[in-house]
């Protein structure tokens, strides 16, 4: 669901995740890599882009290609698209939402305490699957907030102090900026 993907070079019998972030989120990717350390044959790296004529550094890593990752891979992707599968809810943790909101999340803006999970690349059927997940195991309240470019899932403020607490023990330091004005609230 985040900004990780899955790639299989095999016609789905083994599946590599691919993580890049923008060099300013590099003590995060660096916290993945130790998790995936095991799964992975070289460090994270420094690349160079050019988008939009402009030249920016991210850094990443590649896991290895493995039959490990099968499960994850068919469930969450059909003909190359990333969709979300209707077992979601058991695979939602905390440490799952944690991950997911150090990739796709954000506070709504400065003047607000409400918190938005990035998902414009879903259609609708899947964003309620993912609202129902998270309200059912959870509690979480949400509802979907139009975008240009899809639609995103703005957690309600009632709801904040949950999301919060039960992410925060996997929320990493250096992604907390990601919180705005309701981290300086929380502390």
């Amino acid at each position: 669901m985040g900004d990780g993907h899955l790639e299989s070079l095999t016609n789905g019998k083994t599946y590599r995740l691919k993580i890049e972030h923008a060099i300013s989120q590099k003590a995060y990717v660096d916290w993945q890599y130790e998790k995936l350390a095991n799964l992975v044959g070289t460090p994270p790296r420094i690349i160079s882009k050019s988008r939009y004529g402009r030249l920016s550094q991210n850094y990443k890593f590649d896991t290895l290609s493995s039959s490990s990752f099968r499960f994850f891979g068919q469930s969450f992707y059909q003909d190359g698209k990333k969709k979300i599968p209707r077992i979601i809810k058991k695979l939602l943790t905390p440490l799952v939402l944690a991950v997911w909101f150090m990739d796709d999340g954000s506070i709504k803006s400065n003047h607000h305490s409400a918190l938005i999970l990035n998902t414009q690349c879903f259609g609708d059927v899947e964003l309620k699957k993912l609202q129902e997940a998270l309200f059912e195991k959870f509690g979480i309240e949400t509802v979907l907030r139009k975008q240009k470019e899809g639609k995103q899932i703005y957690i309600l403020s009632q709801s904040v102090e949950k999301f919060i607490e039960i992410i925060s023990p996997n929320l990493l330091p250096s992604m907390k900026y990601k919180l705005g004005i309701v981290n300086l609230k929380l502390t």
